[in-house]
């Protein structure tokens, strides 16, 4: 399967856009077979690991390819909005790959990932809209970044987070708003967490995803931020930050509850690993600059034997 983009039909500024990225991200000339498509979101699925592996071992097989088509999505969207290294090209990026979108809707996709996508629209019946939010997320963070208030950032998770359990839902059967709003909780507090571990490498792309009334509160200058300095001011701020996360992974908890067994298991991992980076900053003592929270490989074993024992009890 070509990766290559036809360069007779894409202008000049879009091909040095899509240089920056892997060339198998690029829109191919000609989609591939349904087989290629879903080999390629596989392969991609697989060689990018998160705090925890994609579609882990605990979910049932039938529904695997269609996590692969799922995440292969989220991860290329993040990139154009996140890899690129200049807003105009991430723009332009963004909007050729929502043309994709509404061609996988349409019929006529030439990307692998919509080519795949496609039959889980189809089989899992979903809607356009969780993955069209994702993008709207990834523009606002060529143009947005500051958060005057929480409620602010709270905004953006529900773009940048929210859509993703949903998605996971929708492909797992779920459709009520129940379950929808305990899944929200969960994701933005992925995200909120996610935000504190990275401080330093979000300023580093220019963005401060802590709220500027809580650095106000705090007595925390951005100044700080720049040169790495953990005062006192700055780790109580961060406490509050994670004590104020945990509370969002507590609302989300019933969610394990009201799904079959099998995802409730992986839904507990990616909390409890969301819970770890949390747990992570506070044996730092929440001095997050220059140094990123991690969970250690003995940790992460820990969980996934945990609920790998969950499965077989």
């Amino acid at each position: 399967m070509s990766s290559i983009v036809s360069h007779d039909s894409v202008p000049s500024s879009m091909l040095e856009a899509w240089s920056r990225l892997p060339a198998e991200y690029a829109i191919p000339a000609q989609p591939p077979s349904l087989t290629e498509a879903r080999e390629y979101c596989s392969r991609l699925a697989r060689s990018h690991y998160e705090n925890f592996s994609v579609a882990s071992w605990f979910l049932p097989r039938r529904l695997r390819q269609h996590f692969f088509n799922v995440y292969a999505y989220c991860r290329i969207s993040d990139d154009l909005g996140d890899e690129v290294g200049d807003a105009a090209s991430s723009l332009r990026l963004l909007d050729a790959w929502e043309a994709e979108l509404d061609a996988c809707y349409d019929g006529g996709p030439r990307h692998p990932v919509f080519v795949a996508l496609a039959e889980t629209v189809r089989q899992c019946d979903i809607p356009k809209q969780p993955f069209a939010d994702l993008l709207t997320a990834f523009r606002q963070d060529q143009h947005v970044t500051r958060y005057l208030r929480f409620e602010d950032l709270l905004g953006y998770c529900r773009n940048s987070a929210n859509p993703v359990g949903r998605l996971v839902l929708y492909v797992c059967g779920y459709r009520d708003n129940e379950r929808q709003r305990f899944s929200d909780f969960t994701c933005t507090a992925l995200q909120l967490a996610n935000f504190w571990q990275d401080v330093t490498a979000d300023y580093a792309k220019g963005r401060i995803y802590l709220p500027l009334e809580d650095l106000g509160r705090f007595g925390v200058d951005e100044e700080d931020i720049a040169g790495g300095r953990n005062t006192a001011a700055f780790c109580q701020m961060m406490k509050f930050e994670v004590e104020r996360a945990r509370e969002w992974f507590a609302q989300g908890l019933p969610l394990a509850q009201k799904v079959d067994r099998e995802l409730a298991i992986d839904i507990e991992l990616f909390s409890r690993g969301g819970q770890e980076i949390l747990n992570a900053i506070e044996r730092q003592g929440y001095a997050v600059l220059g140094r990123r929270p991690a969970i250690s490989k003995g940790r992460k074993l820990a969980l996934v034997a945990r609920a790998a024992l969950g499965k077989l009890l």
